[in-house]
């Protein structure tokens, strides 16, 4: 089937439903009217026709790879083999630098977040199992992320509030309705760096991007775990900001 030739925006960002924009070109051969689920294109986006909001080239956002992961339909890992292997740009949409992109471990959905409830007995009160399709925001100094996040929580702690989840984007809620936990502060993140700018030390702080991010913006968090791999370092960042 050929990809219907259209200028879609590149970033990847899942909210069509596709995991890429190219694999969203494919499915517009066979269905042209889908062309509506691409808000980047629509007339009345935030930002349109100024410059300092213009949405990158497909070029330019070569390496994202995974967009946000809301096209993980039925939970489907996507193996790290499936990545780009282009060179990274080391800047986020808005241009900043970064050390490093995070990227998600291959067993998993969707990017590993470590978040508490802003009132932590929701988790004991909506009975928050494994699992379970959640969506919620953090909020505050936890981040600040402008975002709805949705995800499957894969561990629960009735006693603290404290819920590990897989970030997997807004399709699963829509398709499998979900558990609102409303506002949440986001601990941390656990995931896997291929390359970096900088040498990765316990204790220090650095900038980076989610790799599926879908604002693609530079995050910034401090290591207190690290571990090197045959051809990658596991980490883990909490004390995050966003900017």
């Amino acid at each position: 089937m050929e990809a219907m030739d259209v200028a879609l925006p590149g970033l990847n960002c899942g909210l069509c439903g596709s995991r890429t924009c190219e694999e969203f070109r494919v499915k517009l051969a066979a269905s042209p009217d889908l062309i509506r689920r691409c808000i980047h294109l629509s007339k009345d986006r935030v930002g349109q026709g100024s410059e300092s909001f213009a949405s990158p080239t497909s070029e330019g956002c070569a390496t994202c790879g995974g967009g946000c992961g809301a096209a993980a339909q039925d939970l489907k890992i996507f193996a790290r083999s499936e990545r780009p292997t282009t060179a990274p740009t080391w800047r986020d949409s808005l241009g900043r630098e970064i050390d490093f992109y995070l990227e998600h471990f291959p067993e998993d959905p969707g990017p590993r977040e470590i978040i508490i409830p802003h009132n932590p007995m929701i988790t004991r009160e909506m009975d928050v199992q494994v699992g379970d399709v959640l969506i919620g925001r953090p909020l505050g100094m936890s981040c600040g992320c402008p975002i709805t996040h949705c995800g499957v929580a894969t561990n629960v702690d009735p006693r603290t509030g404290v819920i590990v989840w897989c970030v997997t984007g807004p399709l699963g809620p829509r398709q499998k309705g979900y558990k609102d936990l409303g506002y949440y502060i986001a601990e941390g993140y656990e995931g896997l760096v291929q390359d970096t700018q900088r040498e990765l030390k316990i204790g220090m702080r650095y900038f980076f991007q989610p790799r599926m991010c879908m604002l693609q913006w530079r995050h910034s968090g401090l290591i207190n775990y690290l571990n090197r791999n045959a051809d990658h370092w596991q980490v883990r960042l909490e004390g995050l900001w966003i900017g």
